[in-house]
């Protein structure tokens, strides 16, 4: 009876130390008092009793996000901010290692400042502007170097991101400035490109116009003129509408405007004025001219 009253005593007392609950997303370490760490068991989750002399230790196995700020001296001794985010969890199957290793507190022993020490020599070689524009990937290759070095741990580090890079406000200006001049040129580079293909285009239409016009001047012979000067002239004397027919007076009687004769733009609408005028000889009231009025150049035929 009073052992069994000890033992309820006991089990009162330490409860807290002997049944013990792993809730959710969680995993547990024990630590033996007689035997040290069992590195070879991992306790899931829900109730387990252990002894009261033992030690349990619980760790988050879920992933989990850490916030973390710190600078980079370029190879130019500018200060350059990096704001980052880190995703992270434990390696479940070797929790055990981590704990006897490093500890519950890892991600102060080993993932911040190793992230920080990758980051600061791969990044410290390039200068400001490099790393604020990540020429050549060069944040990307840090960050693999990171999380390559960061593995071999005990922990699984699954993405760093780099939330905000923060310069001193003149070199951010200097840069920014830099950037637009650069799109500015890539612009004018283009509005070239543009202007010598239109005048391509331009140069390709012009030698096909030509080609053109050298071929129906070679098809535009004289007897091809003569044959359609006197096709219009029957087409226009088998016309039922009244009409004037004014015969020309260059050579085969064919109408001027078909003439071939080579004369000069004024020499030609002097003899069109005297033809008109010889053939009708009208007055300017539309009155008829006398019959026995001569009639000289062009004869006109009324229908």
């Amino acid at each position: 009876m009073v052992l069994l009253l000890i033992t309820a005593l006991i089990t009162t007392f330490f409860w807290q130390r002997i049944v013990i609950t792993v809730e959710s997303g969680q995993a547990a370490i024990l630590f033996k008092r007689f035997s040290g760490t069992e590195i070879d068991r991992v306790y899931e989750e829900g109730l387990h009793i252990f002894s009261p002399l033992d030690d349990v230790y619980i760790y988050e196995v879920r992933k989990q996000v850490a916030l973390h700020d710190f600078d980079v001296i370029s190879n130019k001794g500018l200060t350059v901010h990096l704001s980052m985010a880190i995703r992270y969890r434990p390696e479940y199957d070797l929790l055990g290692i981590l704990h006897q290793s490093i500890g519950p507190d890892y991600l102060q022993r080993v993932i911040l400042p190793q992230i920080e020490s990758v980051m600061r020599k791969q990044l410290g070689s390039y200068t400001a502007e490099q790393i604020y524009t990540n020429e050549a990937g060069l944040l990307t290759k840090a960050i693999l170097t990171a999380l390559d070095e960061v593995g071999r741990n005990y922990v699984e580090v699954e993405d760093i991101i780099i939330r905000s890079i923060i310069l001193p406000k003149q070199m951010v200006t200097a840069i920014e400035n830099k950037l637009k001049q650069q799109e500015h040129m890539k612009s004018y580079e283009f509005r070239m490109q543009t202007a010598e293909k239109e005048a391509e285009r331009l140069e390709i239409e012009a030698k096909g116009i030509q080609t053109y016009h050298s071929i129906i001047s070679e098809s535009l012979s004289e007897p091809t003129l003569r044959l359609k000067g006197i096709e219009a002239t029957n087409a226009l004397a088998k016309s039922n509408n009244a009409k004037v027919v004014i015969i020309g007076s260059g050579k085969d009687g064919l109408p001027i405007i078909l003439n071939t004769d080579t004369a000069t733009p004024t020499e030609t609408s002097t003899k069109n004025e005297k033809t008109s005028t010889d053939t009708g000889n009208a007055n300017s009231f539309g009155k008829p001219a006398p019959k026995d009025a001569p009639q000289k150049g062009a004869s006109g035929i009324q229908q």
